[in-house]
């Protein structure tokens, strides 16, 4: 089996270049990876590199932080679609999460989720890193009660990324209704099996190129 379509190949870095970005989107390109991830001034960009293929792009919105405005997320959003992203990849309000305030980040998820519209693929961002099980637990009911596609372990700018633990997890509160992705930390193709095996059905890393080179050991 070929597992290049559960990766969304990964370029997030802050000091991350054009000559970085068109490396990542040849490399999508080569490997025929699920999506590249970018952040949103590099969606144009990747759209152009990309339009001959069928490798989507995928951007984060309230990035790394959630902690922006809603209207800001919403228009954030709205704009990288219309410049041609396919998935968006929004950061869960955390601070708003852990103070219960429910309908707050239950509306936001769903807020955004119209402004995308239903062709557009929203994945929630739980940074779960910073949540504890409750939290991951009510995270991922909001997110499927908002009508998101995916909830999503992490930035990958926070003290730790995926685990298996809270992958399983994950996939034991959405259950087939929506997917999981896997992000932060998954460096090899043992790692990411690993993660597919616990429910993932997506892999966010920016080793998508060497996982697929490589073999379990």
């Amino acid at each position: 089996m070929t597992y290049n379509k559960y990766i969304d190949h990964t370029l997030l870095k802050p000091d991350a270049s054009p000559k970085q970005i068109k490396k990542l989107c040849l490399e999508a390109k080569e490997y025929d990876f699920k999506s590249v991830c970018v952040n949103p001034v590099y969606v144009p960009l990747a759209v152009k590199l990309l339009e001959d293929t069928d490798v989507l792009v995928c951007t984060v919105i309230g990035f790394p932080l959630g902690q922006n405005l809603t209207k800001t997320k919403i228009a954030e959003a709205k704009l990288c679609v219309k410049l041609g992203a396919k998935e968006v990849d929004m950061v869960l309000n955390v601070g708003y999460l852990k103070a219960r305030r429910y309908k707050f980040v239950t509306d936001e998820i769903r807020k955004i989720k119209a402004a995308v519209g239903k062709d557009i693929v929203l994945k929630v961002i739980l940074e779960t890193a910073l949540l504890t099980k409750d939290e991951i637990i009510e995270a991922c009911l909001l997110s499927r009660e908002a009508g998101a596609d995916f909830v999503k372990t992490s930035t990958g700018f926070a003290a730790a990324g995926a685990t298996l633990e809270n992958v399983r997890l994950m996939r034991e509160i959405v259950g087939a209704y929506m997917g999981v992705k896997a992000s932060g930390g998954v460096k090899n193709r043992e790692q990411m099996l690993q993660m597919i095996e616990a429910g993932a059905s997506r892999i966010g890393t920016s080793s998508g190129v060497e996982i697929m080179k490589s073999e379990v050991k």
